[in-house]
């Protein structure tokens, strides 16, 4: 069958139904953070400077060790599709017990980054309110954990709908807590950037709670008794960390990549960074488009080869990619249209404006290989292949895109150092190699089913 003839309308419709929540409940969870970052700013400019540095060191960690988690998505996925969703239950609880597990080793490396701080020659004062901050975070850890391994499990069988609302709800009481412990309202002491932590900590437990009682109580989940003390079972276990360990090892590369590029960047003063922190916030919220179909096509894949269904498989595959490439040329054709205007937004001084839209025009060719690359990890999970992706953009970012970018951006060896364009250049062609040995590895594995 031609590529053509393999593409399904159908099918397309099927997989933006799965993607769109999921796409809600991600630009939700990204507000979170804006609102957090907006609030602070409006109390002074050192508890903005504490979120901002506390979050720097959160959020890797966070996505990190939650992205391990999505192991689950498939491994349920792939039982729902061959009938088997009494075994889904013991994939859940395994989930649970791994949740705990690393948010322990996650609490305590949030509660211990003083070394770190010090490293970095941060003030006193804001090293202070900055390890407050991480503090009052770690205390939220168990239950954005525990709301993850709910939230793979749920969107493994293709509910994705209620985790979205639970993401806008989340968002909804972000704002009313942050400014109750910011500016000490209803009684409580006034906190400033401090106060984002606590608040932060409180969603992420309504978030865990409200998925629990959703899998508890809902007409799908009720019958399958989820919300039980877990039992260990061995096999289902390992399978999670053998599938998840490699998600979260490639999600850490991934941003820890973007953190390097910061620090390297620090040294050519503010308007550099400005520009660039610009250009990244952008994309980040655009990538969402894409992750979130990557997602969807995690959950369908998995479905059709749990049943060993796989022309279907290639059939959701050739139509995700599809959706992609279209939606990333769009995206990538409204970037380099509306450049100024969308760096106008962040800011009103001419430089940083003339600076951060030059490099939203590299950023937006950035968009094609980035929304490939990720689209064909997803597909990958969903044939439970995630050691070797991990390869593969380890490669990609680090030993091309980023050594690149450093030669192209702070060196004279091939062309005058081109600053922070030299480091767009250079991840663009990290990403454009991921993407092409990502499809190359899909191939592959189609070939052997």
């Amino acid at each position: 069958m031609t590529y053509i003839s393999l593409f399904s309308l159908r099918e397309s419709q099927k997989i933006l139904a799965l993607a769109t929540p999921i796409l809600i409940a991600e630009l939700a969870q990204a507000a979170m953070g804006f609102v957090d970052t907006l609030m602070a700013s409006r109390y002074s400019a050192e508890d903005l400077a504490a979120v901002a540095l506390g979050s720097g060191i959160w959020l890797p960690i966070m996505i990190a060790f939650s992205s391990i988690l999505m192991a689950i998505t498939p491994m349920v996925a792939n039982h729902a599709g061959n009938d088997q969703l009494n075994r889904t239950r013991l994939i859940y609880h395994q989930g649970v017990i791994i949740a705990l597990l690393i948010s322990a080793v996650a609490w305590l490396i949030l509660r211990n980054m003083a070394p770190v701080l010090e490293l970095m020659q941060v003030s006193d004062s804001l090293k202070s309110k900055t390890l407050a901050y991480l503090d009052a975070l770690s205390w939220g850890v168990p239950g954005i954990m525990l709301y993850q391994a709910a939230r793979s499990y749920s969107e493994g069988l293709g509910k994705t709908q209620p985790l979205m609302k639970i993401g806008v709800f989340a968002l909804l009481c972000n704002i009313p807590l942050n400014y109750i412990f910011i500016y000490g309202k209803l009684g409580m002491p006034e906190l400033g950037g401090v106060g984002c932590g606590w608040a932060t900590t409180i969603v992420m437990w309504i978030m865990a709670f409200s998925a629990m009682l959703y899998l508890r109580h809902s007409k799908y989940f009720r019958r399958l008794n989820l919300i039980i003390w877990p039992r260990f079972k061995a096999a289902y276990f390992t399978t999670i960390l053998k599938i998840g360990l490699p998600i979260g090892f490639t999600m850490l590369i991934e941003v820890s990549m973007f953190s390097v590029i910061a620090l390297l960047i620090a040294r050519l003063g503010e308007t550099v960074i400005a520009a660039h922190q610009i250009t990244l916030s952008f994309t980040g919220m655009v990538f969402m488009l894409p992750l979130s179909i990557s997602i969807a096509l995690t959950i369908r894949t998995g479905h059709f080869i749990g049943r060993k269904d796989y022309s279907s498989a290639r059939r959701t595959a050739i139509s995700g990619y599809a959706i992609v490439i279209l939606t990333s040329i769009t995206s990538c054709t409204l970037i380099s249209l509306l450049s100024v205007q969308i760096a106008t937004l962040y800011t009103a001084d001419d430089n940083i404006i003339k600076l951060a839209s030059s490099l939203l025009l590299i950023a937006a060719i950035f968009q094609i290989p980035d929304a490939i690359q990720v689209v064909s990890a997803g597909i990958l999970r969903g044939y439970k292949d995630t050691a070797f992706p991990l390869l593969i953009v380890f490669t990609a970012y680090w030993l091309i895109g980023l050594p690149l970018g450093y030669v192209l951006g702070l060196t004279n060896i091939v062309t005058p150092a081109s600053g922070p364009t030299g480091f767009w250049l250079g991840m663009i062609a990290g990403l454009s190699v991921g993407a092409i040995l990502l499809l190359m590895r899909y191939q592959h594995l189609k070939r052997q089913c």
